[in-house]
């Protein structure tokens, strides 16, 4: 008899994005004739640049001759894109690292839900909340998180992240935390984290022997040039910090799929004798076990994001979207909606007006405007109340849904 991870039968329900899908379907289905907008999902609408689809082409052809044919790559990802991360990523900042400390992975989200499978079941999680819910899932699956009471986990530690404290999540004094997850810029709130309280954590973790997983896949929207874009940027964080990137919304490579993760050869994780072990070692045989790595023509792909064509091409597009956010904060605003984000991320967090719940305001959006957001309560308890919109449509996608939402409010009268 196969007997089931009971772990998982823990998960709560659907994951938030399936139940977003679920109820707008039975809309469409019920209002055949509506034409509903998406800003909830954060999938890319824009094309790939011309310097990533010139490269792919290259690299196709390449795989159609024998001599230049590319099989099962290294487990980290080709020297030449990992070479081209620390040459442009971080050494422009300051940041020495090795090519050696850079995985190639299939997308961020990946590697953040596969990494605390080299960690002990027993370790006590810190996130912030609102969270990214691939953070918490993938530890529930592990039996991390104890059981699911009143909208929280029991073994996790949630630091709140509302308009109330600035989003800036307080460090628990009473709390212990082995492993800490932090997002910023932040998904899904769109706040970002300033170099003095980022050191603050790094200087916890340092003190506490914690563990930071630090998740840096929104760093290209960063307007402000005081805001860190790396952890790395912070003394003392690669002796405690892994970070994750991702080319999926920096390029749009949503359906192409490719991104990176920085293991430090410093970060060490301990057993229960007191050995400290270099988590990097860890990474590095789980990868050559269970990841065969990003096809060559991903590979290739993202090398091209680094060449002076690809920046230029590549910021246009990051400007594109951030104008969405910029009119989309304007608008809103106007319209006497509390509005974060948007400045330096491409998502605003918008409060519920008059104390309607995140999934009340979602339907209520949905059929008077046939817009959809994405509700705020499914990012963790501190989301209730909250909703949150992307910029990732397209001008006319966007230009319309605020007509439409703008409508909508003057109809409520």
């Amino acid at each position: 008899m196969a007997l089931v991870n009971i772990h998982y039968l823990n998960l709560q329900n659907n994951y938030l994005f399936a139940d977003i899908a679920k109820k707008v379907n039975v809309f469409k289905v019920t209002h055949p004739k509506a034409n509903v907008i998406s800003l909830g999902i954060g999938d890319v609408t824009q094309p790939l640049c011309p310097a990533v689809i010139n490269a792919m082409h290259r690299a196709v052809d390449e795989m159609a001759t024998a001599e230049n044919f590319h099989g099962y790559g290294p487990e980290r990802g080709y020297r030449f894109l990992r070479e081209a991360i620390v040459r442009n990523d971080f050494q422009p900042r300051g940041i020495h690292l090795s090519p050696d400390e850079i995985f190639i992975n299939d997308g961020a989200k990946s590697d953040t839900g596969n990494m605390q499978e080299v960690l002990h079941w027993d370790n006590f999680i810190g996130v912030t909340d609102p969270i990214y819910p691939v953070y918490i899932d993938s530890n529930v699956m592990i039996g991390r998180c104890g059981t699911f009471e009143d909208g929280k986990w029991t073994n996790v530690t949630y630091m709140p992240c509302t308009a109330e404290n600035g989003f800036i999540p307080k460090i628990p004094e009473d709390k212990h935390m082995d492993v800490i997850y932090l997002c910023y810029p932040n998904n899904p709130t769109g706040t970002v984290i300033s170099r003095q309280e980022l050191r603050k954590w790094v200087n916890f973790a340092l003190k506490n022997d914690a563990l930071i997983f630090y998740d840096a896949a929104y760093q290209a929207y960063i307007q402000d040039p005081d805001i860190p874009h790396s952890i790395y940027e912070i003394r003392g964080a690669r002796k405690c910090a892994v970070e994750f990137r991702s080319y999926s919304k920096t390029a749009g490579f949503t359906g192409v799929r490719c991104g990176y993760t920085v293991v430090p050869k410093e970060v060490t994780v301990a057993t229960f004798e007191g050995e400290r072990i270099p988590l990097h070692q860890l990474w590095l045989r789980r990868q050559s076990t269970k990841f065969n790595g990003a096809s060559y023509i991903s590979q290739r792909a993202a090398e091209a994001i680094y060449t002076p064509e690809g920046k230029e091409q590549v910021q246009q597009t990051i400007d594109y979207y951030m104008q969405n956010a910029r009119h989309m904060l304007t608008v809103l605003r106007s319209l006497g909606f509390e509005c974060y984000g948007g400045e330096n991320a491409p998502y605003i967090w918008m409060r519920t007006p008059s104390g309607t719940s995140s999934w009340q305001f979602f339907e209520e959006l949905l059929y008077g405007a046939h817009v959809v957001c994405t509700p705020g309560v499914g990012f963790g308890p501190s989301g209730e109340g909250y909703v949150r919109f992307t910029a990732f449509g397209s001008h006319e996608q966007t230009e319309e849904a605020l007509r439409r939402i703008e409508n909508w409010m003057s109809r409520q009268g």
